[in-house]
């Protein structure tokens, strides 16, 4: 189990709190600039916060109170035992893909044939132990980041460092190194960070996601949770969230911005009396009808995108002007029958509306008096 609460202000802010259990991927998302990666290398021990505790299967690694008045503990990157997959390989180009994996074996207390056994074992299990003899430039894009990830994990470590792992190679041979990795995930059960700025990749191999901006982790969740529930304004536009909009809250009724539109919606008493806040509502919330109903609201068909079988339209409410989105099969547009400029019903559930603060949730300011526009 690791468990990260970390805390400084130079030279960038950083403030993140996160555990990943063994055999859980935990994956770190935002937008360039955030702190992913200085989050990755703070865990590995390449660069100290100004103060937290950082411990993984109950060995302490850091710990510095904000007082300071307790002794610090602050280990090496070496005592660390990190696996760090860099996002370039950082293969030396001038040693073979076995010289490279056997570089972390070099201080064990094996012998010469045992690590080069240890290393070939490695190369096999990433499916490359026939290049082992070749050099960095004679491999591919994807052999060169199994090779990097062999060596990652030679040295068996505690934890599995993934900085942006994926970015640089092709669709086959990114959906090959997903396979491998999900395989790495059930026989090694330790913990593994992935920084990534996928939010598909992230949804796809991830157990929980942590969103980061301006260093600061806003929100960690499951995926499903994450896309459904955002917690505020921000997460739900950095995570690409279509249908966000903004409201009047008052004691479990929502009054959408510029327009005369109410929606019942659950009250946790979380949030104040006639408070400005946004909302999000998913796709399964979204019901398209032709025929008008007392809950539906009048709209016309701005654009159709088509994408093999599936379309994404742009609806536009009459009221109020408001864009909506809705994905459907291309079946369904033509039963439907849709097309620019028709007009058409839609009718969305209030059940499934999610409100929250416009501003993240550490930030006093988050309950606002006026809707952004």
């Amino acid at each position: 189990m690791l468990k990260v609460r970390i805390q400084q202000q130079h030279p960038m802010p950083l403030q993140l709190k996160l555990e990943c259990g063994q055999g859980e991927l935990h994956a770190l998302v935002g937008p360039s600039g955030s702190g992913k990666t200085s989050a990755l290398r703070t865990i590995a021990g390449l660069r100290q916060p100004s103060f937290g505790h950082i411990e993984c299967n109950g060995q302490v690694w850091f710990s510095a109170l904000e007082d300071g008045l307790a002794k610090s503990i602050n280990q090496t990157p070496a005592k660390r035992s990190c696996g760090f997959l860099f996002q370039q390989y950082a293969l030396f180009p001038h040693l073979s893909a076995l010289e490279n994996v056997l570089i972390p074996l070099q201080n064990s207390h094996q012998s010469g044939s045992e690590k080069n056994a240890l290393a070939l074992e490695w190369l096999d299990r990433m499916g490359i132990s026939d290049l082992a003899k070749r050099m960095p430039s004679e491999l591919s894009g994807g052999q060169q980041q199994r090779v990097a990830l062999a060596r990652a994990l030679a040295r068996q470590p505690s934890i599995l460092l993934l900085d942006e792992p994926f970015s640089a190679i092709d669709t086959p041979t990114r959906q090959g190194l997903y396979k491998t990795l999900a395989e790495l995930r059930s026989d090694l059960q330790i913990p593994i960070l992935l920084v990534t700025h996928d939010l598909r990749e992230a949804a796809l191999l991830a157990d929980r996601i942590t969103v980061i901006d301006k260093g600061i982790g806003l929100q960690t969740a499951s995926p499903e949770n994450l896309f459904r529930k955002p917690r505020n304004s921000r997460v739900a536009e950095l995570v690409g969230i279509s249908n966000l909009f903004y409201g009047e809250f008052n004691q479990g009724k929502l009054r959408w911005q510029d327009s005369s539109q109410v929606f019942n919606v659950l009250d946790k008493n979380k949030i104040p009396a006639n408070s400005v806040v946004a909302w999000v509502i998913p796709q399964s919330g979204i019901s398209v009808s032709r025929i008008k109903s007392a809950n539906s609201l009048s709209t016309r068909v701005n654009e159709i995108s088509t994408l093999g079988q599936i379309a994404v339209i742009r609806f536009s409410t009459l009221d109020g002007n408001q864009t909506i989105i809705w994905e459907a099969s291309s079946a369904e547009i033509k039963r439907l029958e849709l097309v620019v400029g028709a007009l058409s019903e839609i009718e969305l559930d209030g059940e499934q509306i999610h409100i929250m603060p416009i501003r993240p949730i550490n930030d006093p300011r988050r309950f606002t008096s006026s809707i952004p526009k």
